[in-house]
């Protein structure tokens, strides 16, 4: 094969050529992998190969070597390793290396990927031990082309997301660091080289942890990155922002000095840059500030919360706290506070910097602002509003509409954060301003003005009067839906936020939506209907309805009722527009409006409950058989799966009319592992449907179990879905009631399985949460089991697994990070499930029987363990419980002392 030409037609205008180009390629790939690696690495290093030959060989050698898919890429890494002679391997990286130094820097690109793809095999088994101090030579002493081309390579290398090559580089740190600061330093005359290193430094300054420990180093670093930012190279400035702000969220605890030095000077300067780039990500450092100290008060409130706490104090600015047991909370500087006055005065300003032509995914300049006025208002609270009102005071009115839009924007960015006794006054003197903004002759202001009306309805609902506000403030936003498509993308989203408001903890059959729900109804399907309405608007539009529907009063279920029959009419057209697609894009816009007009039917049904019987067969009907026209991967068997859920649950064994059409695209949905989201939503609906028809869903349940059991075992699905699985068990357990028998033994071996399982010391929040979860579902089983086997008189069947269900509440009992939820499903099970019932379960009389089988006492060592009565004290007198919790606990307490006075 002549690899130059076939590299050269997988390039051809022709496709004909193409194709069978790129089957040569794939065929050699598949058949003859290791010469193929060492074919493409030789034309890529071939400096007399024509420039775009080079760079078809370095694509062909990235794809070869990497997948975006998880499992592809284990399976060509596979073939590195077991495939390849160490003498082809070796050859093949001798090339990528020396491709680095070409002038051709498509080719050094090329080649940075490839060794990259190689890195992420090799070094977290410690294998090419020789790369780093290779690339480090090349940065100290190779030609600015190699320089360039090498730093690039390590910074290719540090942004991987693999966790076993992000484990392998901190071994690597200095090496890594040593390239990269020689690169970035100010004496680099090679702006493109310089660039390449700060790009570089960004992406490893996670690994270099234990540099950054080191104040020398921290602070030739860090005075390396300052000046960069002062570079007449913008990308060079861009790079050093950027470096700033990963620095910033990487180790706060270390920037009190460089934010007095230096920074705080820096970023103010950088956001009044004039190159647009620039100055987003100077914004973008305060940004980060306020999240980082928004999460730090979070985390720091928690702790505090958890545990009776002493105060450390460093200096006025600096407050450490110290918890009891030695738990330390982190570091907090104030920055975003002590920079209000400076900070937020720029951001008014660059409000005023809007560009009119930008499209609504465009992040400009003014959009950066408002982004970091919103974060800087919800991090520091009350201290923006002096500053926000006088611009707003001075410009609402203004003439120039720049400043209008800026002064609205402004407002409706600081709705979250300050006191709500700070917000309300204002927000009442504001509302008939706003509303009366609606109508400014500028679309910009307008769609501002929506959005700031959104903001306050979310933010400060409780401001808006029922009877002063709400009146205009509708008729504003309905009006708005006839505006132009961005406006009344921006009224609905007011128009959702209000309804939220309203309908929330409404008492009785009225609420203040009920009057305006039939002329909503209207105003929202006409906006569907739009001649110009694109499949956002709608989208929004359907999901307001779906919002009034679910809060407006009793009183208006007969409008939902109507309602009911437009919603089945225009589903119904839908089928119809099956046969008209011809495209795509008509494809999309199809199942964007079915599985809208779905959530609002399973609304409508949730709503109306046993009233939606007349129409269920129409209903049903009708999603069943856009089920059966779907194509593969489609989004809206989700949406019909939640709305089948709420039919259910409203019919209950009335449902079970419907179950042999319906089970087969749910049985499809249990075993279809690649869309994790609609598999999900099966395993929910499983439940639903079980409740819902009790023992008439055991004709079902052998392909439940099975494609169940199959979940828990796969690898393809996130651990996420095990909870819900094991909740299920309990579910289909309730329903079935004894028939459960033949699923016990399997599931019970399920359920000591994962309760065996526990989070390290050292484990982080999200696996914490994973097995607080897991252990709720396990809980969960066992409820809907027991429960199950005494409703069909098989107790005695548990028998074996009775010291199991004692241990697992002991070890959840000697958790530290139990939660409400948790110990009310374990004061549950212990309450009801064992205590009461645990003597019929093991066959026995309350006083012969139990003491002839077990005349040492093996029964009363479960009642009068001491774990037992400390876990229902601890949870009955919790002050932070709900009563709910605690009357369980009460409940439980009885249970347990009954128990606890049979003879041993």
């Amino acid at each position: 094969m002549n690899v130059s030409e076939v590299l050269a037609n997988t390039l051809s205008g022709d496709a004909t050529i193409r194709n069978a180009a790129e089957q040569q390629l794939s065929t050699a790939a598949s058949q003859h992998f290791p010469e193929y690696l060492q074919m493409l690495s030789a034309e890529l290093a071939n400096e007399e190969t024509q420039p775009f030959i080079r760079s078809a060989a370095g694509i062909a050698l990235k794809n070869a070597l990497t997948a975006r898919e998880r499992t592809r890429l284990l399976e060509v890494q596979q073939k590195w390793t077991s495939q390849v002679d160490p003498t082809i391997k070796e050859q093949v990286k001798e090339n990528s290396l020396r491709t680095l130094a070409s002038n051709d820097n498509r080719a050094g690109t090329s080649a940075a990927q490839l060794i990259a793809a190689i890195a992420a095999i090799e070094l977290p088994q410690n294998q090419w031990q020789g790369l780093m101090p290779a690339l480090v030579r090349n940065v100290g002493e190779g030609s600015d082309s190699l320089k360039q081309s090498s730093l690039t390579t390590i910074g290719y290398i540090c942004e991987s997301e693999d966790p076993d090559l992000r484990e392998s580089l901190n071994q690597h740190s200095n090496a890594i660091l040593t390239a990269v600061v020689q690169g970035a330093r100010k004496e680099e005359s090679n702006n493109d080289v310089r660039f390449a290193a700060m790009v570089a430094l960004s992406d490893s300054l996670e690994f270099v942890r234990t540099n950054f420990d080191n104040d020398g180093e921290r602070n030739y670093i860090m005075q390396v990155i300052c000046e960069a930012t002062q570079s007449d190279d913008f990308r060079i400035q861009q790079a050093a922002f950027g470096c700033l702000n990963r620095i910033m969220s990487l180790y706060y605890d270390k920037m009190k000095f460089y934010m007095e030095k230096a920074l705080f000077g820096l970023t103010i300067v950088g956001m009044k840059h004039d190159e647009e780039e620039v100055a987003k990500l100077a914004i973008e450092f305060w940004c980060t500030v306020c999240e980082e100290e928004s999460a730090i008060e979070d985390d720091n409130a928690q702790v505090s919360r958890k545990y009776k706490r002493k105060y450390i104090h460093l200096n006025p600015n600096i407050l450490q706290y110290q918890a009891e047991g030695g738990t330390e909370l982190r570091p907090f500087f104030n920055f975003a506070r002590i920079a209000t006055p400076e900070v937020v005065p720029v951001l008014l300003e660059l409000l005023t910097k809007q560009d009119e032509d930008a499209g609504d995914d465009e992040y400009n300049i003014s959009r950066a602002a408002y982004q970091c006025l919103q974060l800087y208002s919800a991090c520091v609270g009350g201290l923006v509003i002096q500053h926000v009102l006088a611009f707003v005071e001075l410009n609402l009115r203004h003439e120039n509409w720049r400043l209008r839009d800026a002064a609205v924007s402004a407002f409706g960015a600081i709705m979250e954060g300050p006191d709500i006794k700070l917000l309300d006054p204002l927000v009442k003197q504001a509302l008939p301003i706003l509303v009366g903004m609606m109508n400014d002759k500028v679309l910009m202001v307008k769609d501002s003005a929506a959005y700031a009306l959104g903001r306050i309805c979310d933010c400060c609902g409780t401001a808006i009067d029922p009877e002063l506000h709400l009146p205009s403030l509708i008729q504003a936003l309905f009006s708005g839906l006839k505006d132009s498509p961005k406006m009344a993308s921006s009224c609905c989203w007011a128009l959702m936020n209000l309804a939220d408001r309203f309908g929330i903890d409404s008492e009785g059959e009225e609420n203040p939506l009920s009057k305006y729900f039939k002329d909503s109804v209207s105003a929202l399907l006409a906006a569907t209907e739009r001649p110009d309405a694109d499949n956002q608007l709608r989208t929004a539009c359907y999901e307001v309805l779906n919002s009034f529907i679910t809060n407006v009063g009793q009183d208006e279920l007969p409008s939902i009722a109507h309602l009911c029959n437009v919603i089945i009419e225009r589903l119904e057209k839908t089928i119809q527009l099956q046969n008209q697609i011809v495209s795509p894009d008509d494809r999309i816009t199809l199942e964007e409006m079915q599985t809208s007009l779905t959530v609002v039917m399973g609304s409508i049904v949730q709503r109306l409950e046993k009233e939606i019987v007349p129409q269920a067969d129409r209903i049903m009907q009708i999603l069943l058989q856009i089920l059966s026209m779907l194509p593969p991967n489609s989004s809206v068997p989700d949406a019909i799966f939640g709305t089948v859920g709420a039919m259910a649950n409203a019919l209950e064994e009335d449902f079970t009319k419907y179950m042999e059409a319906f089970a087969p695209f749910l049985f499809n949905a249990l075993s279809n592992q690649e869309e994790q989201q609609l598999c999900s939503v099966a395993i929910g609906l499983v439940s639903d449907i079980s409740r819902s028809i009790g023992d008439k869903v055991a004709p079902y349940c052998d392909n439940f179990m099975n494609h169940l059991l199959s979940n828990l075992q796969s690898n393809t699905l996130s651990q996420q879905f095990k909870p819900a699985i094991l909740q299920c068990f309990g579910d289909v357990a309730q329903a079935i009631g004894g028939l459960f028998e033949t699923y016990l033994q399997v599931v019970m071996g399920v359920l000591q399985q994962a309760a065996s399982i526990s989070p390290a010391p050292d484990s982080n929040y999200e696996m914490v949460e994973y097995v607080i979860s897991l252990r709720e579902g396990i809980m969960d089983a066992y409820d809907g089991i027991i429960i199950a086997l005494k409703s069909g008189d098989k107790t005695q069947l548990l028998a074996p697994y009775v010291q199991h269900i004692f241990g697992f509440l002991s070890a959840i009992n000697a958790d530290p990070n139990k939660t409400e939820n948790l110990m009310r499903s374990a004061m549950g099970v212990l309450g009801y499930v064992i205590c009461s019932q645990l003597i019929r379960i093991l066959g026995l009389t309350p006083s012969r029987d139990l003491a002839d089988a077990f005349p040492n006492g093996e029964i009363s060592q479960y009642f009068r363990a001491d774990w037992i009565n400390a876990m229902i004290k601890e949870t009955r007198l919790n002050r932070e419980y709900a009563p709910r919790t605690t009357e369980t606990a009460r409940w439980t307490r009885e249970q347990v002392k009954r128990q606890q006075s049979q003879p041993s």
